[in-house]
């Protein structure tokens, strides 16, 4: 019997993650995040939360939130490409280190 080569670690790892994220839109945005935006978009903002298709972004300066607001449409649709359908209908920004209604609970 012939010993079958390994198999590279990214494939496990690759498969190992779509297994754990969560099954929510949020996990499948986090997961395609950098895909869609490109690295210098995402080291700058991060997916937070979602609500009825509403993706909440927190990111790390003003500018980067007035960038972001005016690329919202253009988001949506590069995420929604990389996830299954037309879930995600708009892009919302706040900024990091900033208090939230929810954050004073």
């Amino acid at each position: 019997m012939r010993r079958r080569a390994p198999r590279p670690l990214s494939e496990a790892i690759g498969a190992l993650t779509t297994r754990l994220a969560p099954a929510t839109l949020l996990g499948e945005v986090q997961r395609v995040w950098e895909q869609a935006a490109g690295p210098t978009l995402a080291a700058q903002a991060a997916p937070v939360s979602e609500r009825a298709g509403t993706v909440t972004l927190r990111c790390s300066s003003a500018q980067w939130m007035q960038e972001i607001d005016l690329m919202g449409p253009q988001l949506v649709e590069q995420l929604n490409d990389r996830i299954a359908g037309d879930r995600v209908s708009a892009i919302r920004v706040t900024m990091a280190g900033r208090r939230t209604p929810r954050d004073e609970r």
